[in-house]
């Protein structure tokens, strides 16, 4: 018999594991370059959601997703080669750090639009990403 943990569903915990068991098999044996790609893309899907979460009023999964992309914008930051990337690299710092700042304050003050003007800045640069291929 299946007991919930108390943060949700039986079907919840099904779906999260399947989600985490996907990504797991995407990243295993992914290049560097697709695994950059794979970060961007579970990004823009987790503040998908939060937008989404935040109409909706679900406070909980608004934090979920908001420390998920914040995590993730993180890690992408300190993924940068700033030897080597030069100037690129520190105009995408500049773009991480202020989309990580919006989604904090749009996630604290319960305002979408701040979510949604990162991730404006955000797919600009997914889109490159996914351009070299």
């Amino acid at each position: 018999m299946y007991m919930s943990n108390g943060y949700g569903s039986a079907t919840s915990g099904a779906k999260a594991r399947y989600q985490s068991v996907d990504v797991e098999s995407r990243v295993e044996g992914a290049s560097p370059h697709r695994l950059i790609g794979i970060l961007f893309e579970e990004l823009m899907k987790a503040l998908e959601i939060m937008t989404a979460a935040q109409r909706a009023g679900m406070t909980a999964k608004v934090i979920d997703k908001q420390a998920r992309a914040s995590n993730i914008l993180l890690a992408l930051e300190t993924s940068l080669d700033f030897r080597n990337g030069g100037e690129i690299a520190v105009n995408l710092a500049k773009i991480y750090r202020e989309s990580r700042r919006l989604v904090l304050l749009g996630g604290r003050n319960n305002q979408p639009e701040h979510v949604e003007t990162a991730r404006s800045y955000l797919q600009e640069i997914t889109e490159a990403w996914e351009a070299i291929g």
